[in-house]
C-alpha cells in the first residue's frame, strides 16, 4: 500500500462485516483488500460487495494465515462468531510468529470473547506479538451519543455538576444466525450478545471526557435475566422453524431479556449509577437503540427510531419481508420509521475511521482489548448476580473460571 494508507482484511463475511464494509465509504485512509470466511462462497460475495462499494479491490483468501502473509494487508478486522474467536486469533499470531507476515493492528468486534478466560487469552496472544489492538464498540462512537455527551459535559456538567445517572438499551426481535441463539457457542444469551454495548455506553456517558472511562470505576453490580418470549411453546416452534431443529428453547433456552444496574465510583468520590437493558423479545418497527444521561439541572435523550423520516404503506401495498427501512425490521405495512445510513447512525463509520487512524499512528486507540476484557468482567459479574439473586461487589473472586449457566446449558427460566 502507498505510504499513509492501510490495507485491511476481514475475518468474517456476515451481517456485521457488511455493516463495516458499507461504513468504509466514509473512511479516507484505508482500503478493504481481503476477506476470509470458513464459507468460501460467502467470502467471495463479501469481497465482491467491497469492490461494488468502491471501498477496495478486495479478494477472498484461502485462510487467515494466507491473508496475514499478503503484503497488501496491514490490519485485520475480526468480525467472526464468538466461538471462533480464540482459534482465529491463534492463527493470526502463529502466522506472525512464523514470519509469514506482519500487521500494524487488529480490531475485534464485541464481545471480545465468550467469557473472561477467553478474553484474557486473546489479549495475551495479541500483546505477545506486539500488535496494536482496538475493541470495536460501535455505540461508543454513535454520533448522537458523542454529540449529546460533549454538549452535556461542556454546558450542563461544567456549570451545575457532574451527571449521576445514565441509561442505555438495545432492543430487537432476535439475531439473524442460529449460533447466536446457542448459549454454548455465543457464550450466553442477550446479556452477552448486547449488554456489552449498553454497559459500556453508560460508563462512557458518566465519565468526564477530559479524564476518560477509567475515572469511573464499577463497584457493585446487580442483574436480572429472563426468557420472556422465546421459551413459550408457540415461539419455541417458530424459532426451530427459522433457525433449525438444534435451536430448541424448550430444552436449552437462553435469556431473551436482561437488565443490569451498575454502581460506579468516580475519581472525585461520587457514586453514580448506570442502568442498562437488552432484549431479543422487543416487538416494534425494528432495532431500537436508546440512551439517557441525567444530571442536577440537565438531561439528554436519544432513540434511534426517532429518525425524523417515516413512510406509510396501506394494506394494498404488497412486498417481501426485508430490512430496507431499519435493521431487524418487523413489518412492511403501516407507519414505519426509516433510519437512513444506519451504519453512520449506529457508529460504524466513526469507529472504523478512528481505528484506521489509530493503526496508522495518527490517534491513540479510544478502546483496546483491555477495555474488552473489563467489559467481559462486568458481563460475567452480571450473570453471577442474576443467578444468585443478589448484588455483587466488583470484581468478584473466581471470575476467570466463571461460566454462565446459560452457556453451560443448565439454565432454566422461571
Amino acid at each position: 500500500m502507498p505510504d499513509g494508507r492501510l490495507g485491511v482484511g476481514f475475518i468474517g463475511s456476515g451481517f456485521n462485516a457488511r455493516f463495516h464494509m458499507q461504513a468504509w465509504r466514509g473512511v479516507r485512509d484505508a482500503d478493504v483488500l481481503g476477506v476470509w470466511s470458513p464459507n468460501a462462497k460467502n467470502a467471495g460475495e463479501a469481497a465482491a460487495l467491497c469492490r461494488q462499494l468502491d471501498v477496495g479491490q478486495a479478494k477472498a483468501h484461502e485462510s487467515i494465515a494466507d491473508m496475514v502473509a499478503d503484503p497488501a494487508i496491514d490490519a485485520i478486522w475480526l468480525t467472526g462468531p464468538n466461538h471462533a474467536r480464540v482459534e482465529n486469533v491463534e492463527e493470526i499470531v502463529h502466522a506472525i510468529e512464523k514470519g509469514k507476515g506482519t500487521l500494524k493492528g487488529i480490531a475485534c468486534e464485541k464481545p471480545l470473547a465468550r467469557n473472561v478466560a477467553e478474553a484474557k487469552k486473546v489479549t495475551e496472544l495479541v500483546k505477545r506479538v506486539g500488535i496494536a489492538h482496538g475493541y470495536l464498540e460501535n455505540q461508543y462512537f454513535a454520533p448522537h451519543v458523542e454529540t449529546g455527551k460533549s454538549l452535556i459535559w461542556a454546558r450542563g456538567a461544567a456549570t451545575t455538576g457532574r451527571p449521576y445517572l445514565a441509561r442505555a438499551a438495545e432492543e430487537h426481535s432476535g439475531p439473524h444466525m442460529p449460533w447466536f441463539w446457542k448459549g454454548e457457542l455465543q457464550g450466553g444469551g442477550v446479556l452477552n450478545d448486547m449488554m456489552c454495548h449498553s454497559a459500556l455506553v453508560v460508563r462512557h456517558l458518566l465519565a468526564d471526557p477530559k479524564k476518560g472511562m477509567r475515572s469511573v470505576k464499577p463497584k457493585r453490580i446487580s442483574a436480572h435475566i429472563a426468557s420472556l418470549k422465546w421459551s413459550r411453546p408457540e415461539y419455541v416452534k417458530k424459532l426451530k422453524d427459522a433457525m433449525g431443529s438444534d435451536v430448541d428453547y424448550s430444552k436449552r433456552p437462553s435469556e431473551d431479556f436482561a437488565s443490569v444496574q451498575i454502581e460506579f465510583e468516580t475519581d472525585d468520590g461520587h457514586t453514580v449509577l448506570g442502568e442498562a437493558t437488552t432484549s431479543w423479545s422487543f416487538v416494534g418497527a425494528g432495532l431500537r437503540l436508546s440512551a439517557e444521561l441525567l444530571g442536577p439541572e440537565y438531561s439528554m435523550r436519544w432513540n434511534s427510531l426517532d429518525s425524523g423520516l417515516e413512510l406509510f404503506f396501506s394494506r394494498e401495498v404488497r412486498g417481501k419481508a426485508g430490512e430496507d427501512l431499519v435493521e431487524k425490521q418487523n413489518a412492511e405495512m403501516g407507519v414505519m420509521p426509516v433510519v437512513p445510513l444506519e451504519y453512520i447512525v449506529y457508529g460504524y463509520e466513526a469507529e472504523d475511521r478512528h481505528f484506521v487512524r489509530a493503526f496508522l499512528g495518527k490517534e491513540k486507540p479510544a478502546l483496546t482489548w483491555d477495555d474488552g476484557v473489563e467489559v467481559m468482567q462486568v458481563l460475567m459479574t452480571a450473570y453471577q448476580a442474576a443467578e444468585e439473586g443478589r448484588t455483587i461487589d466488583f470484581p468478584p473472586t473466581g471470575l476467570d473460571e466463571f461460566r454462565p449457566a446459560v452457556a453451560k446449558g443448565t439454565w432454566k427460566p422461571k
